[in-house]
């Protein structure tokens, strides 16, 4: 069996500014950025404990951007971005702290993942002062150093138990993953591991794709079989073979399971979404904001024609162009504000998607009747508010 491992990137490609603003791409190696990155976010001063899980935090989120493919995949010409809205702080050509310097080049090529798990955690952080988070406070995890936890407890206080650290693992030039030829019946080797693999996580939340058992690496009758399945779910020629098309495809369907499948797993906070709220337009701040931003989020996933707006609360451009792109799919008038109109188709096809991902139903079905205030819908940082209607590793 071929085994399929990430690899760390020998660069990294930072674009200084949200995602679909003109701004400049910067190029830097791998344990560059992490260094970048660690003296901006953290403090040298903080307990080594404290330093390594930041740092880990840091290396883990980056690599889950690079081997997810979240933006390229989407058609962007970089890996990440410098917005701590979407990713992390990045200051292109400031200067790094000595210790801080130190320790990322004896910790690069470790990240977290979870147990029985291939990618990299995308392992989210916050400063846990001026902002919280479902993930680790930079704070806290420096208020625990102090209590004497070391930095692999520090990470499973926050990430939870099934959390493991990989290290030593290999670093590689990285471009694109699509391998610049189709694959197809009797093609071997990692990439269609890649795609076996791949097929079978979507699969789980996806029945009508057989799985293919065992992952050999070898294009044979059951991953063609997986393949033509998955074409036909998302209306893609069901002729077998993974060119770019079905190949990016599959990346993006296995991004969204994930990021879908990560919300739903233990320890998570939940909320209802309930009737349409308040008109809601650019300048606004707030949770509503917060989860307006969400719902558009898992959609872009599998709406093109919907960017990625980020979660940072505030209706700015992104979350404005986002609404804009919903609302051009849907056939609404395009005003980039949100009424009742808009609220309420954005609500419908998110929750075709959660029904789609866990409970297998059709794929935007557009004629089932969503009750708005019943849907258990979870949403990171909100706590349950129930309506009368429903209740190598170490």
């Amino acid at each position: 069996m071929v085994n399929v491992i990430p690899v760390i990137p020998e660069t990294i490609t930072v674009h200084q500014g949200l995602p679909n603003t003109a701004a400049e791409n910067v190029t830097v190696s791998f344990p560059d950025y992490v260094k970048n990155v660690a003296s901006s976010e953290i403090y040298p001063t903080w307990d080594e404990s404290a330093l390594r899980a930041n740092i880990l935090a840091i290396m883990s989120y980056a690599l889950n951007r690079v081997y997810t493919e979240f933006y390229r995949s989407r058609g962007y010409d970089f890996d990440i971005t410098n917005t701590t809205a979407r990713d992390q702080a990045f200051v292109n050509g400031r200067s790094y702290f000595e210790n801080i310097s130190r320790l990322v080049d004896e910790m690069v090529g470790s990240y977290i993942r979870r147990q029985g798990t291939v990618e990299p955690l995308a392992a989210k952080f916050c400063n846990g002062t001026t902002s919280t988070c479902d993930g680790l406070s930079q704070w806290g995890s420096e208020a625990l150093a102090q209590e004497g936890l070391d930095s692999v407890e520090i990470l499973r206080f926050y990430y939870g138990d099934d959390i493991e650290i990989v290290t030593n693992a290999p670093m590689a030039g990285i471009t694109e993953s699509y391998p610049g030829t189709p694959l197809r019946v009797g093609s071997r080797g990692p990439d269609v591991t890649v795609v076996q693999t791949s097929l079978n996580r979507i699969g789980q939340n996806y029945p009508a794709i057989p799985k293919v058992s065992p992952v050999d690496g070898i294009f044979g009758p059951q991953t063609e079989a997986a393949v033509k399945a998955f074409q036909q779910i998302f209306s893609l020629d069901p002729d077998g073979i993974v060119g770019r098309a079905t190949w990016y495809q599959i990346v993006r369907v296995y991004v969204a399971v994930l990021k879908l499948a990560e919300l739903q797993s233990e320890g998570q906070k939940f909320f209802f979404i309930q009737e349409y709220p308040e008109f809601l337009s650019l300048g606004d701040t707030g949770v509503l904001v917060e989860q307006l931003q969400y719902m558009l989020s898992v959609l872009s996933s599998f709406l093109p024609q919907v960017p990625d707006p980020g979660m940072s609360g505030i209706f700015d451009n992104a979350t404005l162009n986002a609404v804009r792109g919903f609302q051009r799919y849907a056939g609404l008038p395009v005003t980039g504000s949100v009424g009742e109109a808009t609220w309420d188709a954005i609500f419908e096809q998110f929750n075709s998607v959660d029904i789609t991902v866990f409970d297998n139903g059709a794929l935007f079905p557009g004629t089932e009747d969503f009750a708005k205030s019943t849907r258990l819908t979870q949403f990171p940082g909100q706590t349950m508010a129930i309506n009368d209607q429903d209740g190598g590793t170490v």
